[in-house]
């Protein structure tokens, strides 16, 4: 068991008591408020709701956020932030190789954090002069307010913030881009393609596991029931946990590239911190954007010039193959793909991070 289980075990335990004595006096109030000529069965029906509803909100409602991990620790500390329409935006930038005039900016994906990056990081460094990744509104250490309205375009303004406040709005800007992340490149190429001031001259996009088409996008049971719960989805995410959690995501990694219990233990502390779980349900609205938009996106993705790439775990439960790929190379037949093992899934990036880097190495070196 490690320390981060232990905490929220102790927080648990710690209330056992008080618990166990609200539970009781619960029950003899159910019990007194019941009429005497009420049924037995009557009675044990409200007493279990009860002593259902009761623990799970007094323990749920109230479970502060696990500590960091030395090393997502590290990774914060690491970082800066910026302001954004008076929100902070969390990102990371390094200076690699000297000389060289390459910029990437890493895109990450839900529910996590520009930490999905951590793995190839150092890769990076060794090809371009500045590798800079930014925690989207909602996502990891950077602000999650509540209500917002959160919009795939709102994530590419602040893409282009970002680069204004680091002063290379004026540079050419390669992407790399994982899952929701991929949605907002997609933004941001369809305003290069309109060659508007202000956005982005970007010299070359690459892709990876995301739903960029609606139709061959599957997400998750819970991902469903969250996105259109209505007055169910701000319940459900209160009652989210790190074993909900980490039930939920494992499936999507392949059978031999799951992360540990430490990895997962990152992703969440990620998500609750901020109390991003209650923002989960407005984030995952950007489903609904893409089907709305996908004229747009897709469109944009279709008609550039610029070198496209996608590297793809066939595994990926979310974007299954063959269905997606077929799709994707009848779309945008200009782009190269690069396809990993097997038995890699939907977060290459963590699952095969040497496969991921030297595919995307070979791209770009290609031109």
């Amino acid at each position: 068991m490690t320390k981060l289980l232990m905490l929220e075990y102790a927080v648990h335990r710690g209330s056992y008591v008080h618990r166990r004595f609200t539970w009781s006096r619960f029950s003899a109030q159910i019990e007194r408020a019941v009429p005497s000529g009420a049924s037995l069965g009557m009675r044990e029906w409200w007493v279990q709701v009860g002593l259902l509803a009761v623990p799970l909100l007094a323990a749920y409602l109230h479970i502060p956020p696990p500590q960091l991990s030395p090393a997502l620790h590290s990774w914060k500390s690491s970082g800066k932030f910026f302001t954004y329409k008076g929100l902070r935006i969390f990102y990371q930038d390094s200076v690699g190789v000297v000389g060289s005039p390459e910029i990437v900016v890493l895109l990450h994906g839900f529910p996590t954090s520009s930490y999905d990056w951590y793995k190839i990081w150092e890769g990076l460094t060794l090809r371009f002069h500045r590798v800079i990744a930014l925690d989207f509104l909602g996502f990891g250490f950077s602000d999650k307010p509540r209500p917002h309205h959160y919009s795939i375009f709102e994530q590419a303004s602040i893409v282009e913030a970002l680069l204004r406040h680091l002063g290379l709005q004026n540079r050419r800007i390669n992407l790399l881009s994982h899952d929701y992340g991929d949605i907002v490149a997609q933004e941001l190429l369809y305003r290069f393609k309109q060659n508007r001031s202000g956005r982005l001259t970007i010299k070359s996009l690459c892709l990876s596991n995301g739903g960029i088409f609606p139709e061959t996008h599957r997400p998750l049971l819970l991902q469903k029931l969250l996105k259109d719960g209505g007055v169910l989805s701000p319940i459900l995410t209160r009652l989210m946990n790190f074993f909900v959690f980490s039930r939920g995501l494992t499936p999507v990694f392949g059978p031999y590239t799951r992360p540990s219990e430490s990895e997962l233990w990152d992703m969440w502390a990620g998500i609750r911190n901020n109390d991003g779980n209650l923002v989960i349900d407005s984030l995952l609205q950007y489903i609904n954007q893409r089907k709305k938009f996908r004229r747009r996106w897709v469109g944009a993705l279709a008609s550039v010039t610029i070198p496209i790439h996608f590297i793809y775990g066939p595994l990926d439960p979310v974007n299954p193959y063959p269905e997606f790929l077929e799709l994707y190379r009848k779309t945008l037949p200009r782009s190269t793909v690069s396809i990993l093992d097997d038995h890699i899934s939907h977060y290459p990036q963590l699952e095969d991070p040497m496969g991921f880097l030297n595919a995307y190495m070979g791209f770009i070196n290609s031109f």
